[in-house]
């Protein structure tokens, strides 16, 4: 029994000195290969250089950090518009046939300036009956003047002076009610006086902008108020966004607006809020406000729809968009840009990256004085991609 004990300690003994033995070499191994990661982490990367050819097809835009509100916002859709005293709608008083159009659509107009003429007897019968009232007025004036001097001396009685009074003044006011009418014909009186009767009169611009739309043609026979063209001027366009009910209460005339136009979102624009509404639209439920946009670029289009930051707190930091970013070994980077002859070389920078908002995310720069360069602003992750093949690979 003694001997068996004796094995049995020797046994153990043996097999406890092996499993300290494997267990040395397995966190010996570990402790290698935890020492090899730390230092491929540090590894620098060594850049890729790429073709004028792949730049252009890759359309690589080159561009420096920005300052840029990330924080302290709140997020709008609408549109651009123009208010209302900036469009005009332009019809005619009269029935009539469009004798010419002297505009097309996109024709830019000033206020006075000829749209197109018309023509019908009806025109000529009102100037002709004006320019006999008028001469039926100077009678009556007359003999007004002169029923007044013989009733002021006592000749002529009260009641025949009282019917020369009523009949001067019917005759002032028929003249007057149909000189009004000429001018909303665009004809001058004093011209029909002097006996010159238009055959044809002038539709004209009651604004400066440009044609938006011709909605008549030669010829064409039209009723009074029919709408002949619509002419909006675009000086003066602004933006009109949709501000939900939960954020409301931190917007405020005079804040700063970013905005984007969906149809270009490369284009920032900047605006301060003019008006904030006051009754809530009920689908969706949200309060109209209008913005001033400051330098406005050309070809704003009333109806182009639009995004827009609102800045509720001035809180502007280093950032770039997120397709300058690519990571490599748990770090993030970007690609300093530079001009090689006609290539162009890309070189890793890394950064520490932060906020994001959309399509932008800011960044701090590891090496202060890397930040004063050029930078690829999009399509990092294949330029990271060509820097991999020639590096023979990493782990992304």
């Amino acid at each position: 029994m003694k001997i068996y004990s004796i094995i049995s300690l020797l046994l153990l003994g043996f097999l406890i000195a092996c499993g300290n033995a494997e267990t040395k070499e397995v966190a010996e191994k570990s402790s290698t290969a935890e020492i090899n990661a730390e230092e491929n982490s540090h590894e620098e990367l060594n850049g890729v250089e790429i073709s004028a050819s792949q730049f252009d097809a890759l359309a690589i835009k080159i561009g420096e950090i920005k300052l840029r509100n990330m924080a302290g916002m709140v997020k709008a859709n609408g549109q651009l518009e123009v208010p209302p005293q900036n469009e005009a709608s332009v019809t005619t008083v009269y029935g009539a046939n469009i004798k010419s159009i002297e505009v097309i659509e996109g024709h830019p107009v000033s206020k006075g300036q000829v749209l197109a003429y018309i023509s019908h007897p009806e025109i000529v019968d009102i100037q002709t009956r004006f320019l006999n009232a008028f001469n039926q007025f100077q009678l009556k004036e007359k003999e007004y003047a002169r029923q007044k001097k013989l009733y002021d001396a006592g000749v002529s009685s009260g009641e025949k002076f009282q019917i020369t009074e009523t009949e001067f003044q019917n005759a002032k006011q028929a003249t007057s009610g149909l000189k009004t009418q000429l001018k909303l014909l665009n004809i001058n009186p004093n011209q029909i006086i002097q006996g010159k009767i238009y055959q044809e009169v002038s539709i004209i611009s009651p604004i400066n902008g440009a044609v938006e739309k011709v909605n008549v043609k030669t010829g064409q026979y039209v009723n009074a108020q029919t709408e002949l063209f619509e002419i909006l001027n675009t000086n003066d366009v602004h933006a009109d966004l949709m501000v939900f009910e939960k954020d409301i209460q931190n917007v405020e005339n005079g804040q700063k607006v970013m905005l984007s136009l969906k149809s270009r979102p490369d284009l920032e624009m900047e605006a301060v809020i003019i008006s904030v509404g006051q009754a809530f639209e009920e689908n969706p439920k949200a309060v109209h406000i209008h913005a001033e946009i400051e330098n406005k670029p050309k070809n704003l289009i009333p109806g182009m729809y639009l995004t827009g930051r609102i800045i509720t707190e001035n809180n502007e930091t280093e950032a770039l968009p997120t397709a300058a970013i690519f990571t490599e070994n748990g770090r993030d980077y970007i690609f300093k840009a530079e001009k090689n002859n006609d290539n162009w070389m890309f070189s890793p920078v890394e950064v520490k990256t932060d906020v994001e908002d959309g399509d932008w995310i800011s960044v701090t720069f590891m090496n202060p004085e890397e930040k004063d360069a050029k930078f690829a602003l999009n399509n990092a992750y294949y330029l990271q991609a060509e820097m991999n093949k020639g590096e023979g690979g990493h782990s992304h």
